[in-house]
């Protein structure tokens, strides 16, 4: 049975629809937006190379390989159902991880105080048919942004391709970095972005703002100095047919704008850029701006930055719009401040925050 027909059903029946596993979390996301998606029941893994996901009924506007039946118990809703069948004491459940996200393949969890982390991995990967690997989370660092990972279960491959709004990110989770609480930020740049503007990213990573941009028409000039994400960034955009819209480059971004995008083979301005880095405000030391003051002398007149800054929540959104706004008089320019958003909490008491800014 393929496509959409639906086998008949009892009152008893319960369905589910099989997908590749690579198409797990899109599906997901599709049946979710349907309302068919059935919460109460575990994805389950169906044969070697897809996963079954429990629905209501047959999905109208999901592809998916065939519809099949799927008995047993519903499963367990929570992680803490998970670990008290797995007989955790009430102190050891308030110290379990509140928070993970599923990229790919891979769950990423912040695993905290938890004891034994063996056992939440392996819940995990339970309540998440689709994963095969679950990691611990630890902190970002270094120059290039580099995640530190722990494999607490299953089969340990770190490698994956995360999908999302229609866009793949295939990536390594043990050497570069990935936001899951940036989702809504990559699919608004899409969104944003009007088809032929030349957008510069002055700190593109694997391609996480880029790649939703250039799928928009948008002509993306990326760049990134680490060199596994950028190895990543361009077998991204070749996985996403976008190779003809993304100019990339492995360098600081500091010494492109100093050689000027002219002489890179690109017209010395653009109409949009974004900073994607929680210190992208950060000053000079000399009453200027390090990253600030190259990108508006790249900006064309009219042109609009997104400024990623991590605030503490009593300047939000003040400090960032002082900086910006010091900047573009350094420059000679004025701004208008067209929007303003918190897209997550960076630590306690300082959030990420995004300036969207005309720079006139």
């Amino acid at each position: 049975m393929t496509g959409n027909e639906s086998p008949s059903r009892s009152e008893d029946d319960r369905l589910a629809v099989v997908v590749a596993k690579p198409r797990a979390q899109d599906a997901i996301d599709a049946l979710q937006a349907e309302g068919v998606y059935d919460a109460d029941r575990s994805v389950s893994e169906h044969g070697a190379d897809a996963v079954a996901i429990p629905v209501t009924e047959s999905p109208e506007n999901v592809s998916h390989r065939e519809v099949v039946r799927q008995v047993g118990e519903p499963r367990l809703r929570t992680l803490e159902d998970h670990l008290h069948e797995r007989g955790w004491s009430d102190d050891e459940l308030d110290a379990a991880p509140g928070s993970w996200a599923v990229i790919g393949s891979v769950v990423l969890v912040d695993i905290g105080d938890a004891p034994r982390p063996g056992e939440v991995g392996r819940a995990l990967l339970t309540m998440h048919g689709e994963a095969d690997t679950v990691l611990a989370r630890g902190p970002i660092s270094g120059t290039h942004r580099e995640p530190d990972v722990e494999v607490i279960a299953g089969e340990g491959d770190t490698e994956t391709v995360h999908r999302e709004h229609g866009v793949e990110y295939g990536l390594d989770l043990a050497e570069v970095m990935f936001s899951p609480g940036n989702k809504a930020e990559r699919a608004r740049m899409g969104d944003t972005v009007e088809s032929g503007e030349r957008v510069l990213d002055m700190f593109a990573g694997i391609g996480y703002f880029t790649l939703p941009m250039a799928a928009a028409d948008a002509d993306v000039i990326a760049v990134e100095h680490n060199p596994v994400a950028f190895q990543f960034l361009l077998e991204n955009a070749m996985r996403n047919g976008v190779q003809d819209r993304v100019q990339a480059y492995r360098a600081d971004c500091r010494d492109v704008l100093a050689e000027g995008l002219d002489a890179f083979g690109e017209a010395p301005t653009v109409d949009r850029i974004v900073m994607g880095y929680y210190d992208a405000t950060e000053s000079s030391g000399d009453g200027g701006f390090t990253y600030l003051d190259p990108a508006i002398g790249a900006l064309a007149p009219e042109g609009v930055v997104h400024v990623h800054e991590a605030t503490p929540e009593s300047l939000a959104f003040e400090r960032p719009i002082e900086r910006i706004e010091a900047a573009a008089t350094n420059a000679g320019r004025s701004v208008d401040v067209l929007d303003t958003r918190r897209v997550k909490g960076y630590s306690e008491g300082v959030a990420h925050t995004v300036v969207d800014a005309r720079i006139r």
